[in-house]
């Protein structure tokens, strides 16, 4: 099936604010003459209304064809669906297990150890040849088993198509039709617990309410207003009220209305298309050539490597630079024979160009990342592409949702100004439905709720929000403590379940809370809540004073005579309660505060002052209530509403929101401090999404008005007005899903990393689009199957964990990278000017063998690097800004290092040949045919192999002290940290940190000594000698080496380049630069 036709839409008529009387107009009736027809030219088969918010219900129904009391006709519903397909929404593809092999083999550098391995093979080096099959089968298997068992198949869309759907058709009602088989033009019922099961016009309803989080991002249920129309033809999904999205939930009341939108074609199923688009798909080009050229060049890519993370890319164009450079290596080889290519001379062309490909560098890479994904499970951070470890390390700006996680996802009462009595304060909540959680001040002051007795408005006032309440939050264990203390509560609660009006203080402070041990028996473990979030937040409200609803109805004597749901036209909710002795009767009402004004008994003054306190604490992102009561007579009449809520005491305000996550400051500052900006982009009112990010410091008085913005202001912005932009904002409120993408793809035209995190589907497209997607672990499938990572515990200060674990990976591999290529460097030199050392045949001599060559790279420097890669996190990783991703790992130093340190050790390792060779007792005879094997003549070649092979092992153990850091002295490592070793021998306190890599180092030691000395594996396989006095030359060329690249060090600490400008940044250096202490930060453009 296709997409969507568009329907014409006439004028939009205007803003409708009354609702209309049920049953006084006469229904549009359908034309029979014209059937509904997709518009074949478009190539869609599914009609979209365009904006149908935009129109009444009678206006839909007429565009749809369809009769608004009698439904669909079966027959006309039946061709529809036929013609339209079923309501479903096409989840996106999961990665098959080819894929992933394939994903395993796809970069540069695998590609050209295949084509080593095959030469190998091809000239029956079978050695060599399995030896590089062996690296290439250990980093597909590690590489794939990583990926097969973080990869899951995404089936969550599925999930939230609901199962079954309440419709009228012919006439009848409340016919059960599979959801699948709902079509445009289905009149659809909606009760509590229902899932809308497609886009709905509705056309009337009762206290209807629905979750749409999930879309939105909004934690509060939705209000919605069948009798409302909107002149905004771009209007934000959270504000188009007259419509009910697929997948939410009816969270109370009931409605009905016209399907006008299924499958692909609601709101659900856009962000499933924009799921199934591929990161930052251009236009498609009209010209099929054009188009071939593109899909042959991406695929090139793909294969090669050269898409992915930059450290993917980096290291796919560095392999084909190294196969570039083998190529020439040995034409070099060749050319120096004169192109006599014989068997020897194409082995040492091979050896040569093998010496530059650090074979083991995608196995070391490979196995340190999936270390690193170990360590970050471990922080509650699931990593589903492996490569995306290292790029979070990189990140530059943090997108982040705020409902459920900057948030806690749960509303809270905040304040409660009660009249006369004070203002009541909460926070530091950690569980917001146990009531035992957080602290409770009074006019700024921190109360003690054991010591605290309420007075009668006070008492009143919790009465009320308990009892005109729906909600239950439930303990973890119904069993209270049978203790004195309990049983005197119990007691005293009993002395005042009569008419307590006209007792003072001293009797009313007995319903006081008991003490907060006798409650803190009852809240170990999760509480748990049922109902209305806000009911919800009032309820626990007042179970913090030990008058919770179950509480106070079983100790006093009332009972329920007649209650007034909330109704969205009065926006307000009555319970009126009996006593069941002497017959007065209780009313308690809660509501918005201007529709409460009213019916409160309050002077224009007192009047006034509410507006203003009400205003004040919604203008902070409050939810604001009034809360009233007053005291009937027995046999008063209760049967009319608006008499009995009238003439009402003003009891107070209480003002409710989603409290952020106590972490959620402190790792907002973490990220400041290490030069990461942090977006929050939310659905939320404007005002909630202000207050909330002062509340986590992502914006603070001193910033700009325009870092906050609506996103229909940004969604208006074209892509210049948006890079014209001095600074992008930090706050957008009423986002839609696009709304996140674009600001995903303005960061990447500014040359930012991005990483979006987020729970809801509504943030899947964004977290598609970015660097690096983190989903929420309590969050959607279709979020976390959109992500590359998934924080377990929905904590943003996970993130500054992830990200501090990114940068350790990122300088670890920067220093294993650093000592395979020092390897290599030296490798080359040395075999390049070894062509100068010849037989008695006129035959270039190998300074080392093959298997010497191999064994280096793989063995000796594998475990090395490995070591390398396990380095702890340097101090001030969280303190330095991110690294420049475009550079990438090849920084300028490391660059500059590898050849510096490169050449000294190829020099020595020439050196040391040289010295045996021509020296030592053998005078300069070099044999003949001791490429081959040992014969009689190849003593002195031997011995200088040996020596060779002796001193470049060394020194490359030495490297890999020497480089984990790259200007600190090997002596001097850790110039903050307290050593017990006297001055000068901390390098034993250095060499131990690491215990994988002092093991790594004291096992290559050890293993050098029987290579050299067990007869055959010497001369047969490694085809050197057993040495003497040569381990002088060895030895020395160590001293010499480490005295050389010690210079080096001190050198650039003397002059102040690189990493030696400064030994380590301190905190407080980096809390000026993010404009913490004062100071103006320096923001990214």
């Amino acid at each position: 099936m296709g997409e969507t036709v568009l329907l014409a839409v006439e004028e939009t008529s205007p803003n409708v604010d009354e609702p209309p009387i049920c049953g006084s107009k006469d229904p549009h009736t359908a034309p029979n003459q014209r059937q509904l027809q997709p518009n074949p030219t478009d190539g869609d088969t599914s009609p979209t209304l365009h904006a149908p918010h935009t129109l009444t219900s009678e206006e839909v129904a007429q565009k749809l064809r369809v009769d608004i009391h009698h439904g669909l006709p079966h027959s006309e519903a039946q061709s529809r669906l036929q013609l339209y397909g079923p309501n479903k929404v096409k989840g996106a593809e999961g990665l098959s297990m080819w894929k992933i092999l394939l994903r395993q083999i796809s970069n540069s550098l695998t590609f050209v150890l295949i084509i080593v391995m095959a030469i190998s093979f091809g000239i029956d080096d079978y050695i060599e040849g399995g030896v590089i099959t062996a690296v290439i089968l250990l980093n597909i298997v590690v590489g794939f088993w990583q990926d097969y068992r973080a990869e899951k198949t995404i089936e969550s869309l599925k999930k939230l198509t609901a199962p079954e759907a309440t419709v009228t058709r012919d006439g009848t009602a409340d016919i059960k039709v599979k959801a699948v088989d709902l079509v445009p033009g289905d009149l659809v019922q909606l009760s509590v617990g229902s899932i809308v099961p497609a886009d709905i016009r509705l056309i009337d309803g009762v206290n209807a309410y629905t979750n749409e989080a999930f879309l939105t991002g909004e934690s509060a249920p939705v209000e919605k207003t069948p009798w409302k129309t909107f002149d905004e033809l771009d209007l934000a999904t959270g504000d188009q009220t007259n419509l009910a999205f697929s997948g939410s939930e009816v969270t109370s009341g009931r409605c009905h209305g016209i399907v006008v939108a299924t499958g692909m074609n609601t709101e659900v199923g856009k962000i499933a298309t924009m799921l199934r688009q591929k990161k930052d798909a251009g236009p498609q080009s009209a010209n099929i050539f054009v188009r071939i050229f593109k899909r042959f060049t991406n695929g090139g890519k793909t294969i090669l490597g050269l898409v992915g993370t930059p450290l993917q890319i980096t290291l796919s164009k560095f392999a084909l630079l190294l196969f570039g450079l083998a190529i020439l290596l040995a034409i070099i080889v060749f050319s120096a024979s004169k192109w006599q290519v014989g068997g020897e001379v194409l082995i040492y062309g091979i050896c040569v160009a093998v010496a530059v490909i650090p074979e083991s560098l995608i196995a070391v890479l490979t196995i340190t990342i999936a270390v690193g994904g170990k360590a970050m499970a471990k922080a509650n951070v699931i990593t589903r592409v492996q490569s995306a470890i290292e790029a979070v390390g990189g990140v530059t700006n943090i997108c982040s949702d705020k409902t459920g996680t900057l948030t806690q996802g749960r509303m809270v009462a905040k304040t409660a100004l009660m009249h006369g009595a004070g203002t009541f304060t909460i926070d530091a909540i950690t569980d917001p439905h146990n009531p035992c959680s957080g602290n409770v001040a009074l006019d700024d002051q921190l109360l003690s709720l054991d010591e605290y007795r309420p007075n009668a408005v006070v008492t009143r006032f919790l009465r009320t929000i308990a009892l005109c309440n729906n909600s239950k939050v439930i303990p973890p264990s119904e069993t209270h403590v049978d203790s004195p203390s309990e049983k005197k509560a119990a007691a005293l609660d009993q002395s005042v379940s009569g008419d307590d009006r006209d007792t003072d203080a001293s009797t009313i402070d007995t319903i006081s809370r008991p003490p907060t041990a006798i409650m803190q028996d009852i809240s170990d473990g999760p509480w748990v809540a049922h109902g209305e979030p806000t009911e919800v937040a009032l309820h626990v409200l007042a179970s913090r004073f030990n008058m919770g609803k179950e509480r106070l109805l079983s100790t006093l004597n009332i009972h329920l005579a007649t209650e007034f749901s909330f109704d969205s036209k009065v926006k307000k909710m009555t319970v009126v309660y009996k006593d069941n002795h002497q017959g007065f009767m209780d009313v308690y009402t809660k509501g918005a505060t201007e529709f409460m004004m009213p019916a409160l008994n309050v002077s224009d003054q007192e009047r006034t002052e509410i507006l203003e306190a009400a205003e004040r604490m919604a203008n902070q992102g409050l939810r604001v209530l009034c809360i009233a009561h007053k005291t009937l007579q027995a046999g008063t009449d209760i049967s009319e509403r608006d008499v009995i809520e009238a003439n009402l005491n003003y009891l107070g305000l209480v003002a409710i929101y989603d409290p952020p996550r106590l972490e959620t400051k402190g790792a907002v500052r973490e990220c400041k401090i290490a030069g990461i900006t942090v977006h929050m982009l939310t659905g939320d009112h404007p005002g909630t999404a202000r207050a909330i990010a002062k509340d986590v410091d992502i914006i603070d008085d001193r910033t700009p008005a325009s870092a906050v913005m609506v996103a229909k202001d940004f969604d208006r912005m074209t892509e210049d007005e948006v890079d014209a932009m001095e600074t992008l904002p930090l706050v957008i409120a009423r986002c839609s899903p696009t709304t996140k993408v674009k600001m995903v793809q303005a960061l990447h035209r500014r040359g930012r990393f991005c990483v979006m995190t987020g729970d809801g589907v509504n943030d899947s497209p964004a977290l598609k689009q970015a660097n690096v997607g983190m989903a929420m672990g309590t969050g959607s499938d279709v979020a976390k199957d959109a992500a590359e990572m998934v924080l377990t515990d929905d904590n943003f200060a996970s993130i500054v964990k992830a990200v501090e674990e990114g940068r350790r990976l990122f300088d670890n591999i920067q220093k294993f990278l650093m000592h395979l290529l020092i390897s290599n460097i030296a490798q080359v030199i040395l075999l390049l000017i070894g062509l100068a050392f010849k037989d008695q045949d006129n035959h270039s001599v190998f300074p080392l063998s093959p298997i010497e060559i191999l064994w280096v790279n793989l063995i000796t420097s594998s475990f090395l690097a490995i070591g390398l890669g396990l380095e702890e996190s340097q101090e001030d990783s969280m303190y330095r800004p991110p690294h420049d991703n475009k550079k990438g790992v090849f920084s300028a130093e490391l660059i500059t290092d590898k050849f510096i340190y490169g050449f000294f050790m190829g020099a020595l390792c020439l050196f040391s040949f040289a010295i045996v060779a021509y020296v030592g007792p053998g005078g300069g005879n070099l044999g003949s045919g001791c490429n081959e094997g040992y014969n009689d003549t190849c003593d002195v070649v031997f011995r200088a192999r040996a020596t060779t092979y002796a001193t470049i092992t060394l020194l490359l153990l030495v490297t890999a002290w020497e480089v984990k850091h790259f200007a600190r002295s090997l002596f001097n490592m850790y110039p903050n940290t307290p050593s017990s070793a006297p001055p000068g021998l901390s390098v034993f306190s250095t060499v131990w940190r690491n215990r994988f890599l002092f093991f790594a180092v004291m096992a290559g030691l050890v293993v050098v000594f029987p290579i050299v000395y067990i007869p055959i594996i010497n001369e047969k396989v490694f085809k050197h000698g057993a040495i003497t006095w040569e381990w002088g030359v060895a030895f020395g060329c160590v001293v010499i080496y480490i005295s050389a690249i010690e210079s080096w060090k001190a050198i650039k600490r003397s002059v102040g380049i690189w990493s030696g400008a400064h030994r380590v940044i301190s905190r407080e250096d980096a809390e000026a630069r993010a404009g913490l202490n004062g100071s103006v930060a320096v923001r990214e453009k």
